[in-house]
């Protein structure tokens, strides 16, 4: 099924694709652009009666259909002023080659060299809106992993091998050793993560690449079970649950970003240009270091024992620049 808006886009493509490839089969043009035969037959009625402002009807665009609909081959004529392809506006251009960078970073090998060449092709066939998204790109950030380890986790996911992690996780402090089953890389927030079925915990889970310490390809299959689906990181890499703690912030200025950038129950205006925030928490470790690293711009109102281990865990840090 194809609508008004997408017959025009492809119809501004098919013109310059057709004078290029004059003879061009009617099967092989609908494979090209994802159609039926019979849409592209259709496509080409509407052609014969577009044509600049003021034409007559021997200005118009002429079509020329031999044999069946199918096995017949395309000729186009009247049609110079349409002989170039579509240029990516800027916005179009960014959104390409952002995502083409990030998929470079999460890639290894012969996949990232085939990236590269995606990426020039791209700037190329840009032109000026290339240039101009260099600048905006310049601000898009992934956080990269070593290459090793990236290496090894994209052979595991091409393999379908299990993989043997030896992982850091800073909200305990402590290493862990584990095995799991790969099942996608996905990149949020500007950070790379493996998803895959951990044995160790018997549930999907999410590992930074950039927290993997080391990895080893097992000569074992990866074999999620039926349960492991994979997340929906639509709404971002953290979704609260009504089972979260709920705590409440005051946020004076240099802070109020945060009401903006993570997910919250309710923003409210407070004293002196601050706000009162209320989220749901599902790590306290995560708050507490994200409190201390504001530096007194954010105070935890409640719950009231976290306010007092924020307090204490301040003290001893300051302690330790006496000693």
């Amino acid at each position: 099924m194809s609508n008004a808006r997408d017959q025009v886009q492809r119809l501004l493509a098919l013109v310059p694709y057709l004078r290029e490839n004059d003879g061009a089969r009617v099967d092989d043009v609908a494979k090209e652009f994802g159609v039926r035969p019979k849409q592209i037959i259709a496509d080409l009625k509407v052609l014969w009666f577009c044509g600049l402002p003021g034409a007559q009807m021997g200005d118009l665009i002429e079509i020329d259909i031999e044999a069946a609909e199918g096995d017949g081959v395309i000729h186009i004529n009247n049609a110079d002023y349409l002989a170039r392809p579509l240029r990516l506006a800027a916005a179009e251009a960014l959104a390409l080659l952002t995502a083409l960078r990030t998929l470079r970073e999460v890639t290894a090998g012969s996949d990232r060299d085939a990236v590269d060449r995606a990426i020039a092709k791209l700037e190329r066939a840009a032109g000026e809106a290339a240039a101009a998204s260099e600048g905006a790109a310049a601000h898009v950030h992934v956080e990269p992993a070593a290459p090793e380890i990236a290496e090894i986790v994209n052979r595991g996911l091409a393999t379908k091998r299990r993989l043997h992690l030896t992982y850091d996780v800073p909200s305990r402090d402590e290493t862990t050793e584990r095995d799991v089953d790969p099942m996608r890389l996905v990149v949020s927030e500007g950070r790379t993560y493996l998803e895959a079925w951990c044995r160790l915990a018997e549930d999907v889970r999410l590992f930074r690449l950039d927290r993997i310490a080391a990895v080893k390809l097992l000569d074992l299959p990866s074999e999620p079970p039926p349960e492991a689906t994979p997340r929906d990181l639509s709404n971002g890499m953290f979704q609260p649950s009504e089972y979260d703690l709920l705590a409440t912030l005051r946020l004076a200025p240099p802070a109020r970003w945060v009401a903006e950038y993570y997910p919250n129950e309710s923003v409210e205006e407070g004293p002196e240009n601050s706000l009162i925030v209320k989220l749901r928490v599902a790590d306290t470790a995560w708050l507490q270091r994200l409190v201390l690293r504001l530096g007194g711009a954010a105070t935890v109102l409640d719950p009231e024992d976290l306010t007092t281990q924020i307090a204490a865990t301040a003290r001893d840090a300051l302690s330790a620049y006496d000693d």
